[in-house]
């Protein structure tokens, strides 16, 4: 029996909508035009936004414990249907991310984490918690922060880029939505089984 194929998959702007669900809470606590929140070109705490340090930690707590952005924010689109297929064609779903980057919310974090995971569908069999994602073991990973891909390349790791315009200086693989992941990992699958002499599916 062959060892299943894992798939590290990144939660936020790459699963989850991030980006809109704390657009949608500076608006809420600033008043602001969400005209005036461009998709960010530089992923460094929404400094494009006019947010410094401190009050991006303000409004993303606030996001967190009190509007419970984990459990809420919006899928991206087709991720449930990918994942699942890749699923049962025998990939193992592993899901990495940082989120427990906010002191005392630790347990609202991880549950809301779960609890949305649930509600939207998304198949997995490991979910970590963790900033260092090399540390982590996995064939290929999906990541969209620039920060994560070097690291996980600088270390070896096979990684698909998930396009952003903050990630575009970054080469390939790339994929733009899920059914570009999808078809990537099929090749990874079918290019396993050819080096195993597995009837190829």
């Amino acid at each position: 029996m062959t060892e299943p194929l894992v798939l590290g998959v990144d939660l936020d702007g790459v699963c989850a909508d991030y980006e809109g669900a704390f657009r949608d809470a500076v608006v809420r606590r600033t008043g602001r035009d969400p005209a005036q929140l461009p998709p960010q070109t530089v992923l460094d705490q929404f400094t494009e936004w006019g947010l410094d340090p401190e009050g991006f930690a303000e409004i993303h707590r606030a996001a967190v414990t009190e509007d419970r952005m984990f459990r809420h924010m919006a899928p991206v689109p087709g991720v449930s249907q990918a994942l699942w297929e890749l699923s049962d064609a025998g990939v193992w779903i592993r899901i990495i991310t940082h989120r427990l980057c906010v002191n005392w919310a630790h347990e609202t974090t991880a549950a809301d984490t779960a609890a949305w995971l649930d509600a939207n569908r998304i198949p997995y069999r490991d979910l970590c918690f963790i900033g260092d994602k090399p540390d982590v073991g996995a064939d290929i990973y999906v990541e969209d922060s620039p920060g994560n891909v070097l690291a996980l390349r600088a270390a070896g790791k096979h990684t698909i880029v998930f396009d952003h315009p903050y990630n575009r200086d970054l080469a390939g693989p790339r994929a733009g939505t899920w059914q570009e992941v999808l078809e990537q990992v099929h090749l990874e699958l079918s290019a396993r089984r050819r080096q195993l002499h597995l009837p190829i599916e």
